[in-house]
């Protein structure tokens, strides 16, 4: 084995055992077959691995786009396909109340949409960040955002005050107007409006 070849796969060998980076797990998981629920030639919906609801899919794209603020005006079919998913997977759960839309700020690697039922009853949901990413403005409704990429070709992003503020919101219920001191009493409070 030359010099060259065995440099090459001591590397190779290295990069193998190094640990992916959390952010980038959505690129493995839309590989998986076990988290797919839908998939089309663009587009696969796959379970959230971490659910903040009883319902909660993510609507990510074949090609790699890092995030919505990577789109232009050349990817408003790619987003109107997403809606359709989202209006299949409405009509699948016609017993659910669901929101679809984007974070802000995301933390994952590759653009994904949430599509998530308002209940946010899970084991999975248990800081302040996790309901405030999803019940402010740090959640772009879909419809919102489709609507923006279409009169502006691009999303604008929100500033790092708008974010810190976003997230030290207090925890207001999304279903009513009670405010709890703490996720506990949130999630205890949630288990109210279940029917």
């Amino acid at each position: 084995m030359s010099k060259r070849a065995s440099v090459k796969m001591v590397a190779e060998t290295a990069n193998a055992k190094k640990p992916k980076h959390w952010s980038r797990g959505l690129v493995e998981s839309i590989n998986d077959p076990e988290t797919i629920v839908k998939k089309t030639n663009n587009i696969v919906v796959i379970n959230d691995k971490y659910p903040k609801a009883k319902i909660h899919y993510l609507v990510l794209p074949e090609d790699n786009i890092n995030s919505i603020y990577k789109l232009n005006s050349s990817h408003v079919r790619l987003l109107e396909e997403f809606g359709k998913l989202y209006e299949e997977i409405k009509a699948e759960h016609k017993d659910h109340n669901l929101r679809a839309g984007f974070h802000a700020v995301p933390s994952m690697q590759r653009l994904h949409m949430h599509i998530i039922s308002t209940d946010m009853i899970s084991p999975c949901l248990k800081t302040k960040i996790h309901w405030n990413s999803f019940t402010t403005k740090f959640f772009l409704p879909y419809q919102d955002v489709l609507e923006e990429l279409k009169e502006n070709g691009t999303i604008k992003k929100i500033t790092n005050e708008q974010h810190k503020s976003l997230m030290s919101s207090p925890l207001k219920c999304n279903q009513c107007d009670h405010i709890s001191k703490n996720m506990p009493q949130l999630k205890e409070h949630l288990i109210s409006h279940v029917k």
